[in-house]
């Protein structure tokens, strides 16, 4: 095989394999994976969303997100939820219902799941959901609980130019 055909065969499996992953479910989310959201994100207006698949009011959130998204297809929204990579088929399944089937997906990875919420927020004990939302500087405001929808749109309003 020619050097050309080599690194052509080499760069199609990585696709693949990136591709396999993306529809296999959500990342893994340990210390250090909100710092490399932001950093993908830098410079931009972001929603980050904790929620869980056995949380009561999470539903209600999702769902606002997921009209939001539809209505600002620019939005950028990543959701984390607070489970384990078992329930990756259920987070994904709940994300497509609520319209966030696109949003990149994250899922704790960590046996000490406390180890986790220190390093998003030493202020948060894991009440969901929790939205954490930055500006296009990157300035953070963390609401615990539901955010009310007319909440959400002046946050959207605010931000999306």
């Amino acid at each position: 095989m020619g050097r050309i055909a080599h690194r052509l065969a080499c760069l199609l499996l990585g696709g693949l394999a990136w591709s396999a992953q993306a529809v296999e479910g959500p990342r893994p989310f340990v210390v250090g994976s909100l710092k490399e959201i932001q950093a993908q994100y830098a410079g931009k207006p972001l929603i980050v969303t904790f929620w869980s698949v056995g949380c009561t009011h999470c539903p209600a959130e999702l769902k606002t997100l997921g009209a939001l998204k539809r209505r600002h297809p620019d939005l950028n929204i990543v959701l984390v939820a607070a489970d384990t990579p078992d329930d990756g088929p259920e987070t994904r399944r709940l994300a497509t219902q609520y319209g966030l089937a696109k949003a990149p997906q994250w899922v704790f990875a960590d046996p000490i799941p406390e180890r986790l919420r220190m390093d998003i927020d030493r202020r948060w004990y894991g009440e969901l959901p929790r939205t954490h939302f930055y500006d296009a500087g990157h300035r953070l405001e963390a609401v615990s609980g539901v955010v009310p929808e007319a909440r959400l749109r002046q946050w959207v309003a605010a931000n999306l130019r």
